[in-house]
């Protein structure tokens, strides 16, 4: 359990959208190169491809949070200790109410897309073959939930519920980039093991590992804590995730070498480090860009 039981998190602002058609031009090879550096927590290139799940390209492009439904029985903590969508709509609740206390007025809030099948958007197709991402012309975080069970299967991890709130929270960190300034500055089509690529992933996971070491600091009106504080077997199924999207375990399951000079997201090693800076030191120690490679 993760969340308190008693907790309010109705009213969150998450909507379901979704249909089985294709419906994005190029899907997620047609993306530029901002969408490339904040595509999900797998892609290092087409994820899509490793599993053989892309759709076929057709039909127009539309995107941002505003369409859809809400997402139904979502209501309570213990909701979205039962159900994924619930959880990740909740999820955005306490996210929302950490980065609003942490930037202040400089914070706006994202929208949030669970995805049913396949949806539209301004970065190409979102589905569970294109992982988790944030699409910074939209700056709507898209998450299909069946993903976890992809990561899984295909790359040994346990996505149970905090680990599943901390690829919301990764993604959530691509949002305040895009709201810093840090992705338009650091959109290097480069890749490699200190890449500006890796770098904004990296930042990403301190984002998320910041956010979940003051994760019982968020309340709802009543002041009852959404969250519960996590428990080490839960920090280690989150570091698990982290560790499975590395780019060097990534390359291992998919039957190649590994190959530091085209990394884009991180090595498991870093990934897992990161995550636990931002545990242990908050957002302050999250500046990834002004490490010497050495120690990235």
């Amino acid at each position: 359990m993760t969340f308190n039981e008693n907790a309010n998190v109705g009213g969150n602002r998450a909507r379901r959208r979704g249909r089985t058609a294709a419906v994005a031009g190029g899907g997620v090879a047609g993306l530029g190169v901002i969408g490339v550096l904040v595509l999900g927590l797998l892609t290092g290139g087409d994820f899509g491809s490793l599993l053989g799940l892309l759709s076929p390209d057709g039909g127009t492009t539309t995107g941002g949070s505003g369409e859809g439904s809400v997402i139904a029985d979502c209501e309570t903590g213990q909701d979205a200790n039962e159900d994924d969508d619930c959880r990740l709509a909740a999820g955005s609740l306490a996210l929302d109410q950490f980065w609003g206390d942490t930037l202040a007025d400089a914070y706006r809030e994202p929208g949030l897309v669970i995805v049913d099948g396949q949806t539209a958007t301004s970065c190409g197709t979102a589905s569970n073959a294109a992982g988790p991402f944030y699409c910074p012309p939209d700056e709507t975080v898209y998450v299909d939930p069946t993903f976890f069970s992809l990561l899984r299967e295909r790359y040994d991890a346990q996505a149970g519920p905090l680990a599943q709130l901390y690829v919301l929270a990764h993604e959530w960190g691509h949002h305040i980039q895009n709201l810093e300034g840090t992705l338009s500055e650091h959109q290097s089509s480069a890749t490699g093991p200190e890449s500006d690529g890796v770098r904004t992933e990296l930042q990403a996971d301190c984002f998320a590992g910041a956010w979940v070491g003051d994760m019982t600091d968020q309340v709802d009106e009543n002041g009852v804590p959404y969250l519960e504080a996590p428990t080490q077997a839960q920090l280690a199924d989150a570091l698990d995730a982290a560790s499975a999207v590395g780019d060097d375990h990534i390359q291992e399951q998919s039957g190649g070498f590994v190959n530091p000079e085209s990394w884009s997201h991180g090595s498991s090693e870093q990934r897992m480090r990161w995550f636990q800076t931002g545990y242990a030191s908050g957002v302050s120690a999250c500046d990834t860009f002004a490490v010497e490679g050495d120690e990235l």
